[in-house]
C-alpha cells in the first residue's frame, strides 16, 4: 500500500469510526466501545507507518481537484512534511489515549456514544488539518472542530456552567475564524491558488502583494483556535466538560491546531516584520499573564487551563523569531505531559466522585488512594516545570535558544526586539510555571484539605493510560539529538546560557514556593494561621464525572480562604486579580456584551413600538374602513335608492353654486 493511500486512511477511519458509533449507538450499544477505540488505534498505527516512512525527508505530496470553481480551483491534496508527520503521530496517539481511558471514566455515562463518536470526528478533523495541502480543505476540518468542540464542552448541558462554557468557545473561536476567513481568501488572491506548496512558492517568489495585512487577519483565527491573547478567555471555561475532552483539545486538537497552521505558513508570516513582532508581544503577555492566573486558580483543571495558554504561548513565541522546529518540538511535547496532567486529573475527580472537588484546598490523602495518578503526575509536573532531563525541559529549552539567536542578531527572520520580548517573557514564564507546578503538587497530593469518600479502584483502562503516557513525558525530549530531519534541519539542542537561567529560575521558584508552602503548613498546625470554619458545599445534580448522584452537603474549607495557600503570599496584592483572569471577562462584558444588548434591547423596542405600531395601525384602519363598507351593504332598496337621491341632490346643489360662482 502506497503512503499517500495509507494517509488518506489515517483521517478517514476516525470519522468512519464516528459515523458507525452515531447510527449503532441506539440500536447495538456493545459496538459502541470497540468502535470508539479501534478506528482511532488503527490511524495512530498508520499514523506512525507514514511517519517512518517520510522520515522526515522529502515532503509528500498528493493532489486530485475536488471541484471546479471557474477561479482558484480547490484541490483533495495531501502535503506532508516532517512536521505533520510527527504532528498526526500525536494526535492519534493522544485521541486513542483518551479513547480508551473514556471507557473507564464515563462508563456509567449514558451519554457515552454521542460522547465517543464526537471524540473520533474532533480527531478525524484534526488529522485533516495536520495532513490537508489545500487551505480550503484545512478550513473544513478548522471548523468542524469547533462545533466539536461545542458539543463536547456542553456534554453535561444538564448544568448552566456546561451551557455557558460550550457557547462561550463556540463564539469566541468564531470571532476569530471570521477574519481568519477574509485572510485566507487574500491569501489565495495573491498567490493565485489554496494549495500550501503553491502559496509557499509565490512566497518565494516574491508574489504576496498585502503580507501584513494577511498576516494579520490570520493572526486573529490563530488567536481564537490557539487560545492566545486577547481570544483566550474561552478555554479557562471549557473545563465545565469531562476532563477527557480536556485532554484532547489541549494536547492534541484545537489548540494546537493554530500554532500548527503558523508554523506550516511560517514563511508567509515572516515576510511582514510587523506580523512577527505582533506576534511576538501575544506570545508574551499570553505567556506571564496565563502563568500569574495559574498560581492564584484553586480548581485543578483551571490550572492547567491557564498552563496550557501559557506553553501555547511559548510555542507562538517561537514562531514569532521564525522557528518552526522549535515550536513544533514544544508543541509535540507538550502534547504528551499535558495530555497526561489532565488524565491525572481526571482519575484525581473520579477517586473524589464528584466534579464539585476539583478544587486543590479540598484534597486530603490521594497519594496513598491513587498512587498511579500521583507518579505520573509528577513526572508530567516535573516536564511541565522544564526540569531536565523531563521532556520539556529539552522543548522549552529550544523555544528560549531560537529566541536568544534572534535577539543576539544570529538569526535575521525576525526583529531582533522580538527576540529580547519572548526571551525575556520566556525565562520570567519558566520561573513562575515551577512554581504554580510546585503549588499544584503540593495542595493536591500534601494538602489538608477535608478529603473526599473513596470511590474504590481506579479502572484499569485508566491507570493503563497513564503510565503510556509517562513514557514520552520522561523520554521524548532525551531524542532530540535524532530529530534534526524533522525539523528543518536545525539542532534543537540546549545551550548553557539558556539552560542555566531556564533551569536555575525553575528550580528557584519551585523552592521559593515550597518554602512559603511550609511555612504556612506550620503555623497552621501550631494554631497561628487564620482559622476558617467550614462551609457547606451542597452537591445536587447529576455528578459531572462519574455518571453519579450526589445529593449531601460536604462540609468542606472554603477554597477561596485556605490558609495554607502559597499563591495567595506569592502574589500579595496581584492574587485577586490573577484568580478572575485580570477581569478579562468583565472588561469584554462591558465594552462588547452590554452594547450589544443595549443595541438588541433598542432594535426590539424599534420593531415592537414603532414598526409594529404603523403595521397594526395600517391592519386596524383597514378594518374600521370595512366596518364602514359593511354597515352601508344593508340589502333594502329603498335605502340604496334614497342614498341615490340623497346623493344627486348634493350634485345638483354642487353644479348650481359651481354655475354660480363661475
Amino acid at each position: 500500500m502506497t503512503t499517500t493511500t495509507l494517509a488518506f486512511l489515517v483521517p478517514l477511519l476516525p470519522f468512519l469510526g464516528s459515523v458507525a458509533g452515531l447510527l449503532l449507538g441506539r440500536t447495538a450499544p456493545g459496538f459502541v466501545r470497540p468502535l470508539a477505540v479501534l478506528p482511532t488505534l488503527a490511524a495512530a498505527v498508520l499514523a506512525v507507518l507514514v511517519a517512518v516512512r517520510q522520515g522526515g525527508g522529502k515532503t509528500i505530496e498528493a493532489a486530485t481537484q475536488l471541484t471546479p470553481t471557474g477561479s482558484v480551483p480547490i484541490d483533495l491534496a495531501l502535503y506532508i512534511d516532517g512536521f505533520a508527520a510527527l504532528a498526526a503521530v500525536l494526535v492519534g496517539v493522544v485521541a486513542t489515549c483518551v479513547q480508551v481511558y473514556s471507557t473507564g471514566y464515563l462508563r456509567d455515562d449514558p451519554r457515552y456514544p454521542s460522547y465517543a463518536a464526537l471524540v473520533s470526528l474532533f480527531t478525524a478533523a484534526m488529522l485533516l488539518v495536520v495532513y490537508s495541502g489545500d487551505l480550503m480543505v484545512l478550513l473544513v476540518g478548522w471548523e468542524i472542530m469547533g462545533i466539536c468542540s461545542y458539543f463536547l464542552v456542553g456534554h453535561y448541558w444538564e448544568t448552566p456552567e456546561a451551557r455557558a462554557a460550550s457557547l462561550k468557545a463556540f463564539l469566541v473561536t468564531k470571532l476569530g475564524d471570521v477574519p481568519f476567513l477574509i485572510g485566507l481568501f487574500a491569501l489565495a488572491t495573491d498567490a493565485g491558488t489554496f494549495r500550501i506548496d503553491g502559496i509557499l512558492g509565490a512566497v518565494a517568489a516574491g508574489g504576496l502583494d498585502h503580507p501584513t495585512l494577511v498576516a494579520l487577519l490570520l493572526l486573529a483565527g490563530v488567536a481564537g483556535k490557539s487560545a492566545q491573547f486577547p481570544l483566550h478567555t474561552w478555554l479557562p471555561d471549557a473545563m465545565a466538560g469531562p476532563t477527557p475532552v480536556s485532554a484532547l483539545i489541549h494536547a492534541a486538537t484545537m489548540v494546537a491546531a493554530g500554532i500548527y497552521f503558523v508554523a506550516r505558513l511560517l514563511p508567509v508570516f515572516a515576510e511582514s516584520a510587523a506580523a512577527l513582532t505582533v506576534l511576538a508581544v501575544m506570545a508574551a503577555v499570553t505567556m506571564v499573564g496565563s502563568a500569574l492566573a495559574a498560581l492564584a486558580q484553586d480548581d485543578i483543571k483551571r490550572v492547567l487551563a491557564y498552563s496550557t495558554i501559557g506553553q501555547l504561548g511559548y510555542m507562538a513565541g517561537a514562531l514569532a523569531v521564525g522557528d518552526r522546529g522549535a515550536a513544533v518540538f514544544h508543541l509535540i511535547s507538550h502534547g504528551a505531559f499535558k495530555a497526561l496532567l489532565f488524565l491525572a486529573a481526571g482519575a484525581i475527580i473520579h477517586a473524589a466522585g464528584t466534579n464539585s472537588l476539583s478544587a486543590m484546598s479540598r484534597m486530603s490523602g490521594l497519594t496513598k488512594r491513587i498512587p498511579d495518578a500521583y507518579w505520573t503526575m509528577t513526572v508530567a509536573l516535573l516536564a511541565l516545570a522544564a526540569l531536565p532531563p523531563f521532556a520539556g525541559f529539552f522543548s522549552k529549552e529550544a523555544v528560549l535558544v531560537a529566541a536568544e539567536h534572534t535577539a543576539l542578531g544570529d538569526r535575521t527572520v525576525a526583529p531582533a526586539g522580538a527576540g529580547w520580548t519572548v526571551l525575556v517573557a520566556g525565562l520570567l514564564t519558566a520561573l513562575l510555571t515551577a512554581a504554580y507546578a510546585a503549588r499544584l503538587w503540593l495542595l493536591a497530593f500534601r494538602g489538608r484539605g477535608a478529603g473526599a469518600p473513596d470511590h474504590g479502584r481506579q479502572p484499569l483502562a485508566m491507570t493503563t493510560v497513564l503510565w503510556v503516557l509517562a513514557i514520552p513525558s520522561l523520554g521524548f525530549g532525551l531524542s532530540v539529538t535524532y530529530l534534526d530531519d524533522w525539523f528543518d534541519g536545525n539542532a534543537l539542542t540546549p545551550t548553557v546560557t539558556t539552560a542555566v537561567l531556564g533551569t536555575g529560575l525553575a528550580l528557584v521558584g519551585a523552592a521559593v514556593t515550597y518554602a512559603v508552602w511550609r511555612t504556612l503548613a506550620a503555623k497552621v498546625l501550631a494554631g497561628e494561621g487564620p482559622v476558617r470554619e467550614p462551609v457547606a458545599a451542597h452537591v445536587a445534580h447529576p455528578d459531572a464525572e462519574a455518571g453519579q448522584v450526589e445529593a449531601e452537603a460536604l462540609h468542606l474549607p472554603h477554597p477561596a480562604e485556605d490558609p495554607a495557600d502559597p499563591g495567595r503570599v506569592l502574589l500579595g496584592p496581584l492574587h485577586r486579580h490573577a484568580a478572575t483572569g485580570f477581569h478579562l471577562d468583565a472588561l469584554y462584558t462591558a465594552v462588547f456584551v452590554r452594547p450589544v444588548l443595549a443595541a438588541a434591547s433598542l432594535v426590539r423596542f424599534l420593531d415592537r413600538e414603532v414598526v409594529d405600531t404603523y403595521v397594526n395601525g395600517a391592519g386596524t384602519g383597514t378594518q374600521w374602513l370595512g366596518w364602514l363598507v359593511r354597515r352601508a351593504q344593508t340589502g333594502n332598496v329603498q335605502t340604496y335608492l334614497s342614498a341615490l337621491l340623497a346623493g344627486s341632490v348634493v350634485l345638483a346643489i354642487a353644479a348650481v353654486l359651481v354655475a354660480a360662482g363661475a
